[in-house]
């Protein structure tokens, strides 16, 4: 027996229902939903409240509407909101995923990478490399400093990506920072000096593991 939809507000109990059948496989990646006047009756609701659901699930991206085919399932789930999500991870998890954007992003930096991303990419590195200042402006220096090689990389999706993880990053960044500094400045800002020295130079590869061993090394800074 099918089951039914029982208490209020229907449309949401509607959206619940549909949500959890499509996550129980019964409708696939790309699968059309049966027929308005059938689904309704399958769920013991009216048209008007099915249609409610289905946009509500369609403002949530898993279902799309297509001229005169249908109701299609377009996710298997609700995506959730990245500021939810980047709250929640760790600081370990933020940095592996900058790991995966920034050593692929240093290779195409190193190979797109235009006299004027160079000129932009050695002011931010004197500019990080000044002492004494209060960790926060440090930070501050070396996002900006990471986030020229991403748009040395000429992709505007792996510079937005980076984008979201700043606030998160920042914060992290300074709170280890000022419980457990660097142990050696020199030597951290000297793999920043060869990182850029690798994208003047065009090695990709030199530039993607230079990217992912300085990121590597932070990453255990914090685990």
């Amino acid at each position: 027996m099918v089951e039914q939809v029982r208490r209020h507000p229907l449309a949401a109990q509607t959206a619940e229902l549909l949500l959890a059948r499509i996550k129980d496989g019964e409708w696939p990646l790309g699968h059309r939903l049966p027929g308005e006047t059938t689904l309704a009756a399958q769920l013991g609701v009216g048209r008007s409240t099915l249609r409610e659901a289905v946009r509500e699930l369609a403002g949530k991206g898993v279902l799309g509407s297509r001229q005169g085919a249908g109701v299609f399932v377009t996710a298997l789930d609700v995506t959730e909101d990245w500021d939810v999500v980047l709250r929640r991870a760790t600081i370990a998890s933020v940095i592996e995923a900058r790991i995966a954007i920034e050593a692929e992003a240093a290779a195409l930096a190193a190979q797109r990478r235009t006299p004027a991303d160079l000129r932009t990419l050695r002011r931010a590195l004197a500019a990080r490399e000044a002492r004494g200042e209060p960790v926060a402006e440090h930070v501050d220096a070396d996002m900006a400093f990471h986030r020229a090689v991403l748009v040395a990389a000429h992709n505007e999706v792996l510079t937005q990506l980076f984008d979201t993880f700043l606030p998160r990053l920042r914060l992290a960044m300074i709170d280890m920072l000022k419980i457990r500094p660097v142990p050696s400045e020199a030597a951290d800002h000297e793999a920043h000096i060869r990182l850029v020295d690798a994208i003047a130079h065009r090695k990709p590869a030199a530039a993607a593991e230079l990217s992912r061993a300085h990121l590597s090394t932070l990453k255990q800074a914090f685990t």
